[in-house]
Parts: structure tokens; sequence; C-alpha cells
């Protein structure tokens, strides 16, 4: 049998086995300092490391990485990246501001004041608007198409959907923000831009994760479960179209916009 990237067979008594994901430290290193440890698939690492630059502000473009490097160590991997000289004075000023790497979804912080970073607002174009139902059949398409939670049945995920090609791009990975801190680099190097369609989640939707979607650039984020409180706010407040599942009624509806529900044509 052949396991997609991040799978492996365990072997288990009496000659069984199960297909299980790949989870191990990977080190986000920046011009040789380590900015984050996370716990992630070992899959699409230059996706990963390019990705978590965009969204957490370290780089405001891709051409401000030089370079990029995967390297396994005895007991994870460290993924490096080299940084043009603006953008390496930049994260050099950071990291003169932040205490030590974390494996959280809020890296490299130490005042509660940065858990709330400022936002640029989401664009306003770009791209066709999802039609009614476009919610729906997005987080169905990205179901679909994930190969690592089939095998596992453990793995998050996060697509780029757009009205007239569908599911464009997805990355998976153990951890949420990993996946789409990775789709954001895959879709940073396919050259596609995120306010040209809607990016799609397996996960519940959180802080961290509107902060990451609006920071590279998105307008819409689809979810299948409910948002936090806070969630919402922020992306109200950042223009971003944050399109989830009400508790109370069990539709999509755009959190943003909260008259309108996104099912009417599901």
């Amino acid at each position: 049998m052949t396991l997609p990237r991040g799978a492996t067979q365990i072997p288990l008594a009496g000659g069984a086995s199960e297909v299980l994901a790949e989870e191990v430290p990977v080190a986000l290193v920046y011009d040789g300092v380590t900015q984050a440890v996370m716990m992630a698939t070992p899959a699409d690492l230059e996706d990963f490391v390019l990705g978590f630059a965009l969204s957490e502000g370290l780089i405001e473009a891709p051409s401000e990485i030089v370079r990029t490097e995967i390297v396994p160590q005895q007991r994870g991997i460290e993924a490096r990246a080299w940084l043009a000289a603006p953008a390496g004075a930049r994260f050099k000023e950071r990291r003169r501001a932040t205490t030590g790497p974390v494996g959280c979804g809020l890296c490299g912080i130490d005042g509660l004041e940065q858990a709330l970073r400022p936002l640029p607002r989401a664009p306003r174009s770009g791209g066709a608007g999802l039609a009614p139902g476009a919610p729906a059949r997005a987080l169905a398409a990205l179901r679909t198409a994930q190969p690592l939670q089939d095998a596992t049945h453990a793995i998050h995920a996060a697509g780029f959907w757009a009205e007239d090609c569908g599911l464009v791009l997805l990355r998976e990975d153990v951890g949420r923000h990993n996946a789409l801190d990775k789709l954001a680099g895959a879709l940073t190097r396919a050259g596609i831009a995120p306010a040209n369609g809607a990016i799609a989640m397996t996960s519940r939707i959180s802080i961290d994760l509107v902060q990451k979607a609006v920071t590279i650039g998105a307008r819409a984020l689809i979810a299948p479960s409910a948002p936090t409180a806070l969630a919402v706010a922020e992306a109200r407040a950042a223009g971003l179209h944050l399109i989830a599942r009400a508790p109370s009624t069990e539709t999509l509806i755009d959190y943003t916009a909260p008259e309108r529900t996104e099912e009417d044509a599901a």
C-alpha cells in the first residue's frame, strides 16, 4: 500500500497494523535564529517556512526570502530561510522585543497587547465574490480532497477555493495553524492571490487564524464549526468575511454580515 506523505504504518500485536499521522518538531529558523518550534506533519515544509513568515508578518513579500533549506536533525527538522537585507533588519529588531520561540498559534510575543496585533483591511476586490451555496460546496470539496486525513483520521486541512474553478490548492497538517501557513506558502509559490477566492478550513476559527488570513491578504475564511467571539470581532474590524456554522441553526452564515445565510442555495 502506498501511503500519503505524512503517514506511517505502525505494527500492532498479532500481525495487525495501523496507519497513523506523523508528527515531528519543526523549527522555523530565519537568518540562523529559531522563531518557533511547531509540532507538525513533515511534508510541504518549504511552503511552511515561507507561509509562516508571511502570515506572521516577518516578511512583506516572498522575494524577501532569498534561500530556504530543509535540514533533518536527530529528533526533528529545521526549516531554514535566509532573509534579504531589509527584512533581515526588521526581523532582528523584532527579535530584540520578544522572548524565545513557542509552539502555539501566537508565536514570539511577550505581551498581551501583541496578542491583538493591528491588522490591515481585507481586500474588497480581486476576483468574483462567493455565490450562495459556494461556502458549503467549498467545504464539501475540501473534505473529499484530503488523502492524509482519509488514511489517518487525524489531520486538519486548509484549502483555497475559487468560484470559477473550485478547490485549487490544499495543504494538510496535524496542526490547523500549520495547515494554513503551508497553504499560504503554496499560494505564494504558485503566484495565486488569496483575495481571488476563499480559504476553507476543517477546524474551528480562532483569533490567530483570522490574523493569519488577513495578513496574507485573504477576503474570506470558511469553516465547518462555530468561530470564537473574538475571531468574529477581529474579522469584522478587518473586513474579512468569516463564514462558519451558527450553533443555533447549524447553517453557514457570514458573521461579517450576519443577516446573510450562506446555505440558501446549497
